[in-house]
């Protein structure tokens, strides 16, 4: 028995909602691609939602929706921002897994797809996201993961293990920072163990940061549960945006947690692809202290597989 099925969500009535029981995520197929939500069943969305949010382009008006999308790295105007509100062609590819497939936008030549698949059991879910070039000429892109949190919690990503001087005397990993990004402000705290980013309804100033996370793992910790996405580094490769393969950016109580591939040069009909692992888990406390946080998110993000 199939456990795809049609529901409505955020007043988009074409989505899929796909369930082994304990977790769900409903992905539209009028809009995207994206899914809306990921929760334990009946529970609430660890994702945010933003219906009413939009961007004014010389394309025509974006809309984020909220949730998880794919883009394609770097970012630039209007390319990234292209509309992408027209309906995607769906396939179920078994009992709980779909693909969720855009045609190829005439502007940038890209589609754009997701292939969503839930474990049997547990919170596990695999993404698999694909870039297709169906234009004329070669482009250098990467595949770019972007989710949107629910607000009220913060992200939190490790460190590279600490090594002491002079035993270590090479850099372990860039920190790459944007014109905007600011050191001073409150919402970012760069400990020895991990990297916190905490959102703040108050403060509107947009403030990102990026590195090259060779743990291989992200968090966000929201309401007594971890929201845990795992992705994989490769030694060597070249990543967008001065080598990142992680960013974080906040504005407001708006958040996203982003995973990038490796930067690749995608001839006409080729495809780059980037798979994410997703994991939920409750009944998780993280309190101020570093070590105690660490001691707590880092075994659970070790136990996601982690692409390879």
């Amino acid at each position: 028995m199939s456990a795809v099925e049609k529901v409505s969500y955020l007043n988009l009535p074409d989505c899929r909602r796909l369930s082994n029981g304990n977790v769900e995520v409903v992905v539209t197929a009028g809009v995207g691609p994206r899914v809306l939500r990921y929760a334990f069943v009946r529970g609430a969305n660890v994702f945010g939602e933003y219906p009413e949010a939009s961007v004014e382009t010389e394309w025509g008006v974006w809309k984020p929706w909220g949730g998880h999308r794919l883009w394609a790295a770097p970012e630039a105007s209007p390319r990234s921002y292209a509309p992408d509100d027209v309906p995607l062609e769906v396939s179920e590819e078994g009992p709980r897994s779909a693909r969720f497939a855009q045609r190829a936008d005439p502007r940038t030549g890209l589609g754009k797809e997701m292939l969503i698949e839930l474990d049997e059991e547990g919170s596990g879910v695999r993404v698999l996201h694909r870039v297709v070039n169906r234009g004329a000429w070669a482009v250098e892109l990467a595949p770019w993961a972007l989710t949107i949190m629910r607000p009220g919690g913060e992200v939190l990503i490790p460190q590279e293990p600490f090594g002491p001087h002079p035993e270590f005397l090479l850099p372990a990993r860039p920190l790459v920072l944007w014109h905007y990004t600011d050191l001073t402000d409150a919402r970012l705290s760069l400990g020895r163990l991990l990297i916190r980013v905490r959102p703040d309804g108050g403060n509107e100033a947009p403030q990102k940061i990026g590195l090259l996370n060779k743990q291989g793992w992200a968090a966000y910790h929201v309401g007594g549960g971890l929201f845990v996405k795992t992705y994989a580094y490769a030694e060597g490769a070249a990543y967008p945006d001065y080598n990142c393969n992680t960013q974080v950016f906040t504005a407001g109580p708006f958040v996203e947690v982003e995973s990038l591939a490796p930067l690749t040069r995608l001839e006409p009909g080729g495809v780059a692809e980037h798979e994410e692992r997703w994991a939920l888990f409750g009944g998780v406390e993280v309190g101020e202290d570093e070590e105690a946080a660490a001691s707590v998110i880092t075994p659970l993000a070790l136990g996601v597989r982690r692409p390879s």
